[in-house]
């Protein structure tokens, strides 16, 4: 190895980095830049008058929603602030998302997996890989950039100037760049790519959560947070830079902590390392399903956490509610969907789409563990023993099915705890509760569907993730493009009630089940049959 240059071959570990992920890359940018340009179109359809735009305005006027989207130009909604308000938030979270994922599999995954010992066996530096991983995101950020800001720019839309619309997609970057740096940071403090990824992915939820009370509460507390220096740029109205400069100085600042951390530690050696093990295992952990629990335990906790939070923060603006929309006849009369319920039980629905598909994500990741754990060749120890692949697969699955029920549990306690601590007559726990249960044959059925395509095609089992983001654009946003009622249809989730004002159906949820039942079956029939990678 060079020792007089800890840099050396970075270039060339850039472009073998980028070429192996050349996919990936290409996906994440293109899913993400359709998807920005796609909704200034469809506002324009949708809202082309100014009093329509100003009625959507009214809607958002309320702390459920700036908790949500964050702070936006209200006075003057016009087609580039109503896109920046509704979606520059949520899309730099989709960023980040991609930035993690990314940098920890470069950095933390290939060292854990034994590539990084190969490559340094090699004249390579001691710090190539890492800064060879950070310009690697430094590109896909910046052409994330270019590509949204310009595309924005030539759609044509008289309020989104060419300004405006390159501070969109250099906020994007900007956000990803942060997040990439976190990535790194943390993949140089633990010894697993499992729990670099999972503390950053808790550090981004806590992000969302610190501005979501900042927005709502005191505004200040907004800046402590990456995600409230997006919202703080003022796209299309204010075009402030200033807040990209902070996100690029801290970037620069967590890649140098890296580089730093990275220099004075061991291969795949991290500063908080694991607990040695007992000497013997107990009863429980020579199980398969002890085993799978012990595999995914730190991550399940910490997600239990964040939706219980999650929950609260939801909670905490339910109060400020009626005082807000009481005499606002306009907001009352679109709002009011059934007699007899209060304006702030029909919020419940809106919000309980987003913590179910939230509560989601946990339990699809405990059962995508079982192709990981086997790409990995680990199953292959598990399954040389006297146990069944049915028995591998079923600990797997009721892992998930417990994780879906916890999650969506504790989603709907902490909604209802700070809903009743903030509202003069709060609403009953046994409504909040039954809004969210509802949901939990929905998640049955996406966990089915994993098992399916383990069982079946397990190459292609990450694709779970972009049903979970229709799922997401068809009801979270259908209401919003007032897409055709069978857009949402084709999710599971658009099988359920808008409890607690409309009446459960039992059909439909029971055909959830049912479905779930049938799907499960068929993947464990597949995983039984096919080879083992």
């Amino acid at each position: 190895m060079d020792s007089g240059n800890a840099f050396s071959r970075a270039s060339l570990l850039f472009c073998f980095k980028l070429r192996t992920d050349r996919l990936k890359i290409v996906l994440w940018i293109a899913g993400i830049t359709f998807f920005t340009l796609m909704v200034p179109v469809a506002f324009s359809d949708l809202y082309a008058t100014q009093q329509e735009r100003d009625i959507m305005a009214q809607t958002m006027r309320n702390p459920a929603m700036t908790a949500m989207v964050g702070h936006g130009q209200l006075d003057r909604y016009t087609i580039g602030a109503m896109t920046a308000h509704q979606m520059l938030l949520l899309t730099a979270v989709a960023v980040a998302i991609m930035n993690i994922l990314l940098m920890v599999r470069h950095t933390r995954g290939e060292e854990e997996e034994g590539r990084i010992e190969v490559i340094r066996s090699l004249p390579v530096g001691r710090l190539a890989n890492l800064n060879a991983s950070c310009l690697v995101l430094f590109s896909v950020n910046l052409a994330l950039a270019l590509i949204t800001g310009f595309g924005l720019y030539v759609l044509g839309i008289d309020s989104m100037n060419f300004q405006g619309s390159l501070l969109y997609g250099f906020v994007l970057g900007g956000a990803g760049l942060i997040f990439a740096g976190i990535a790194a940071f943390f993949a140089q403090l633990f010894e697993s790519a499992r729990s670099a990824t999972g503390l950053s992915i808790s550090f981004l939820i806590f992000s969302y959560l610190v501005r979501a009370f900042g927005d709502v509460g005191n505004e200040t507390i907004s800046w402590f947070s990456p995600l409230g220096w997006v919202t703080g740029a003022q796209v299309y109205s204010g075009n402030k830079w200033w807040p990209l400069l902070i996100s690029v100085g801290a970037s620069l600042m967590l890649f140098a902590a890296a580089n730093y951390l990275n220099a004075v530690r061991d291969l795949e050696a991290g500063f908080f390392t694991a607990k040695p093990g007992r000497k013997n295992a107990s009863v429980f952990l020579q199980g398969t399903l002890g085993l799978a629990w012990r595999l995914q335990r730190t991550g399940t906790i910490a997600w239990a956490i964040g939706m219980l939070v999650l929950g609260l923060s939801y909670g905490s603006v339910l109060g400020d509610l009626e005082a807000f929309f009481t005499g606002n006849e306009m907001l009352e009369q679109l709002l009011s969907v059934k007699e007899g319920y209060s304006l702030t039980e029909q919020f419940i629905p809106k919000l309980m789409v987003v913590m179910a598909l939230l509560a989601t994500v946990s339990p699809l990741i405990s059962m995508n563990k079982l192709y990981r754990e086997e790409k990995k060749q680990r199953a292959d120890h598990i399954l040389g023993r006297a146990v069944s692949r049915i028995r591998l697969m079923g600990s797997y699955l009721f892992l998930s099915a417990v994780n879906a029920f916890v999650m969506i549990s504790f989603a709907a306690l902490g909604l209802w705890a700070a809903g009743t601590a903030v509202m003069d007559d709060g609403i009953s726990l046994t409504s909040i509760y039954g809004a969210a249960m509802a949901y939990y044959p929905a998640m049955l059925v996406m966990i089915s569907i994993a098992v399916l395509l383990i069982g079946l095609v397990p190459k292609i089992s990450s694709f779970i993730w972009l049903y979970v983001l229709y799922s997401f654009v068809a009801l979270y946003l259908g209401g919003l493009f007032q897409f055709p009622n069978w857009v949402s249809k084709l999710s599971p989730y658009g099988y359920i009630p808008n409890l607690p004002i409309e009446d459960a159906s039992m059909t439909a949820l029971s055909l959830l089940l049912v479905a779930a039942l049938v799907i499960t079956a068929l993947g464990f029939i597949a995983y039984n049959k096919r080879d083992i990678y």
